[in-house]
């Protein structure tokens, strides 16, 4: 009889480990990845940002031409397209005053944009969300307006002719020093957060 009475014991115990699954178990329906992923994710953006920024800051002429867009501008979509191509991600940078139609907010990210506009203290948040079908998590971070983006995001009339030419339906003009200029979103299914980030960085 107390051999029965071990074995029902044990057996209960090893019934709750498996129903109620270790601490944590519920990963998957977190608004933030896990803590390697969340760091990851956040630092690549962080690097990219700070990319954009340095390169911006070399803009210190009032004459800014598509050579200055090729210098300035194209290498950080260049690196977003890099990241997402080496971690399975989909990095974009998104606004609702866009220059490229490709940059437009998607509905959901209209949303997360109307909360960094309210928020002008609110730096980055994460969602979970479903994208074509796969669910993962998204990023988004503030992209803030630096004095030297106005060569090209400043008052209407003074945008360089390239622009003017090249992007007939431009919306990226208008902006003042530490405004919203967008956001930088990235998209992270959930397997990746169950491979190691040691060989993607």
């Amino acid at each position: 009889m107390r051999t029965l009475l071990i074995l029902l014991s044990a057996f209960s115990a090893i019934f709750l480990t498996t129903a109620c699954g270790p601490s944590g178990s519920d990963t998957a329906d977190s608004e933030t990845p896990p803590d390697s992923i969340r760091k990851e994710v956040e630092q690549a953006i962080a690097s990219l940002n700070k990319m954009r920024e340095s390169l911006a800051a070399t803009i210190d002429t009032p004459t800014v031409d598509k050579s200055t867009f090729e210098r300035v501008c194209k290498p950080v979509g260049k690196r977003a397209k890099q990241i997402s191509a080496e971690r399975g991600w989909v990095v974009q940078q998104l606004a609702e005053k866009y220059r490229n139609p490709a940059h437009k907010l998607d509905a959901e990210a209209q949303e997360l944009h109307e909360q960094f506009a309210k928020s002008p203290d609110l730096t980055d948040t994460w969602i979970r969300t479903v994208r074509n079908g796969r669910v993962g998590w998204r990023y988004a971070r503030r992209i803030t307006v630096q004095s030297s983006c106005l060569a090209c995001h400043g008052p209407k009339q003074q945008r360089p002719d390239f622009v003017k030419k090249g992007y007939p339906n431009d919306r990226a003009y208008g902006f003042e020093v530490g405004d919203l200029r967008g956001l930088y979103s990235v998209f992270v299914p959930t397997p990746l957060s169950d491979t190691s980030t040691a060989s993607v960085f």
